[in-house]
């Protein structure tokens, strides 16, 4: 009898660990990848990637993983996720002028700028085998500045990725997931647009990205990480009027990025998370006629992100976080949902 007892508690704590180690695995899942066009785009290209960085990938598989020898979708599943999300960035500067003959101040004032942007997306994820999974992603934005007060709805820049587990998923050991990604410019570029009366939708450059994520149990909590670098493509062919100079050529920076936090899953309905991520963006070139060349500075993005997971039915549970900036670079709030989309009839063998 007391045998039993003890094969009983045994099986209860390693289904605990499965479930946590499949929240890990699932947090990790979407790689982290930011990249900063400009001091005045700056601001745009974060929130409009902000999406990559706060965004809480969907725990429908939370406690199904757990039986699976690897973490990603079985080869031949199909998965689609809605998510949406609210960046707020404000901004205060001073103007300062001063008079040439006497050296007084002729001007002090200070601006408030800033920007609301809403957006929502569409993820899609196959899985090819069992442990290599392709994604895409379709977001679309609205964008309020209040400095310009001007608004725009459009289509965001459209990204294809693929992740892949070298090792199957043991239990006690590090699970591993390798990622890659390719963000193409489908949105409105920043440099296509007029600067002083529109807001861009997208970065307005290709960019490919790539890193690892890491996860560990550690009951009854799950410890994750994830490193990655994002490359830039030069863009050519630009006409764009910028003060008395044109604009006809960029350079973004690279970005180097990171991440790490935490799981729990407190229940069967409910699973908490916390995670701080960063990333650091390295200087752009700006090439105008005449042969002058301007560069912005390196900059460096952190966000404290948590969320929490509701199980409202069988199939499909519904995530919340909160997040806040912690530099310049960064949006100053940041809310968002996430939830799977039942497509079943779609399914192998519906």
């Amino acid at each position: 009898m007391a045998n039993k007892k003890q094969n009983k508690g045994r099986l209860c704590m390693n289904m605990k660990s499965g479930k946590v180690a499949a929240i890990a695995a699932l947090l990790l899942a979407q790689p982290v990848a930011w990249a900063a066009e400009s001091v005045e785009e700056a601001r745009d290209a974060l929130q409009t990637k902000e999406d990559d960085v706060t965004e809480e990938k969907n725990l429908e598989e939370v406690f199904q993983a757990a039986e699976k020898q690897y973490s990603l979708l079985p080869s031949g599943q199909m998965s689609l996720n809605f998510s949406a999300n609210y960046n707020y960035y404000r901004d205060d500067r001073i103007d300062i002028a001063l008079d040439e003959d006497s050296g007084n101040i002729s001007r002090f004032r200070i601006e408030q700028d800033a920007q609301h942007s809403f957006g929502s997306s569409l993820s899609f994820d196959y899985g090819i085998w069992n442990n290599l999974t392709f994604n895409t992603r379709l977001p679309v934005s609205y964008k309020y500045d209040t400095e310009k007060d001007v608004s725009q709805a459009a289509l965001g820049d459209v990204s294809f990725g693929l992740r892949y587990q070298p090792f199957p998923v043991r239990p006690g050991a590090v699970n591993t997931t390798l990622y890659t990604t390719l963000t193409t410019p489908t949105g409105d570029s920043p440099y296509d647009i007029n600067v002083n009366t529109e807001v861009s939708s997208g970065s307005g450059f290709y960019s490919l990205g790539g890193g690892v994520s890491m996860s560990k149990v550690v009951d009854p909590v799950v410890l994750y990480g994830s490193l990655g670098y994002s490359m830039a493509f030069d863009i050519t062919g630009i006409n764009q009027r910028r003060g008395s100079d044109t604009l006809e050529e960029v350079n973004p920076g690279d970005s180097i990025n990171f991440s790490m936090g935490l799981a729990y899953a407190l229940s069967y309905e409910v699973s908490l998370s916390a995670s701080y991520q960063q990333s650091y963006n390295f200087d752009t070139e700006f090439f105008f006629d005449g042969g002058r060349i301007a560069r912005s500075e390196d900059s460096t993005s952190s966000v404290v992100n948590t969320s929490i997971g509701l199980r409202s039915s069988k199939n499909r549970i519904i995530n919340l976080s909160f997040g806040f900036g912690l530099t310049e670079d960064s949006p100053d709030v940041l809310l968002g949902l996430s939830m799977p989309i039942d497509f079943s009839g779609l399914k192998p063998g519906a």
